[in-house]
């Protein structure tokens, strides 16, 4: 049930790595305790509470990182704010892309909001299609919820009395 997910949602990740840290370190200690009852070796078992501490540290360092950029919106690893302009640039009808804000909205799903500055003899039909072919380019890319401005170059937004 683990192995499904675990590269998709930090939480079944964390879960995974729990168990999986769990038993090993269960394992490490048992096979620590049998060979300090055979050798005597006792400095043995501090070694082995210092490798546990510095498992844990290690394992949770890089959830604390991924925690703390979910929670405070920042663009997600996985997404290429370039490579966002460039698919956007290729699309037929769009000038320019900015004003582009990337953010997690869960551990599996991210937004995008962008203006897009679009040819002044473009009809609002056409403006709809740009924007249909552009959301499924950009989903393609691990953006699932998009949305987005257009404007014209002479300052014009997608608003009705422009």
């Amino acid at each position: 049930m683990f192995f499904k997910n675990k590269e998709e949602d930090i939480n079944i990740k964390s879960a995974f790595l729990h168990l999986a840290s769990d038993a090993l370190l269960s394992l490490g200690l048992v096979v620590g305790g049998i060979v300090i009852h055979y050798t005597k070796l006792y400095w043995i078992d501090p070694i082995l509470s210092l490798v546990v501490c510095v498992v844990i540290i290690v394992s949770t360092w890089q959830f604390l990182k991924n925690s703390l950029r979910l929670s405070l919106n920042g663009v997600p690893q996985n997404v290429d704010i370039e490579k966002i302009k460039s698919t956007a640039l290729k699309l037929n009808g769009i000038i320019e892309i900015h004003h582009i804000h990337v953010w997690a909205i869960s551990t599996t799903q991210n937004a995008l909001t962008a203006h897009i500055i679009v040819n002044e003899k473009i009809t609002m039909p056409q403006i709809q299609e740009i924007k249909e072919a552009l959301k499924h380019q950009l989903l393609h890319q691990n953006i699932h919820h998009i949305t987005l401005e257009t404007e014209t170059k002479n300052g014009c937004c997608d608003k009705v009395d422009c």
